[in-house]
């Protein structure tokens, strides 16, 4: 199953679900409100359009997600390399430490993830 489009709202809605769920839809109101200043009536739409698109689920006022934030974040990555460098992670990898410093310790990381993806571990 693909991985639902969760757009930038959606997105800091689900930043507070992830950190607090299972929560009752009243609190995740309250939080909603609190955070990003939204109405209650905001907030019980994003439920229900995220509901319908398989994003979370809201079972006797209980909301939970359905997809995880690593879920959604690989997918929002995907479609950046698909769509803007032409499915070439080489090429946003050249894109992205072009305007942006790379530490000596971003580079050993990098590395231990290629070395243990090498060696048929996983990212």
């Amino acid at each position: 199953m693909d991985t639902p489009k969760i757009f930038e709202s959606e997105y800091r809605f689900c930043l507070i679900l992830w950190e607090h769920e299972p929560i009752k839809s009243g609190e995740l109101v309250a939080l909603c409100k609190e955070q990003l200043g939204w109405k209650s009536s905001t907030t019980y739409t994003v439920i229900k359009r995220l509901s319908e698109r398989g994003v979370l689920k809201n079972e006797n006022t209980i909301v939970t997600s359905l997809v995880s934030k690593d879920e959604v974040q690989a997918a929002e990555i995907d479609e950046l390399v698909e769509k803007k460098f032409d499915d070439s992670l080489p090429s946003f990898i050249a894109a992205f430490t072009k305007h942006r410093r790379v530490t000596e310790k971003d580079l050993d990381e990098i590395q231990q993830i290629i070395d243990r993806f090498r060696q048929g571990g996983s990212l």
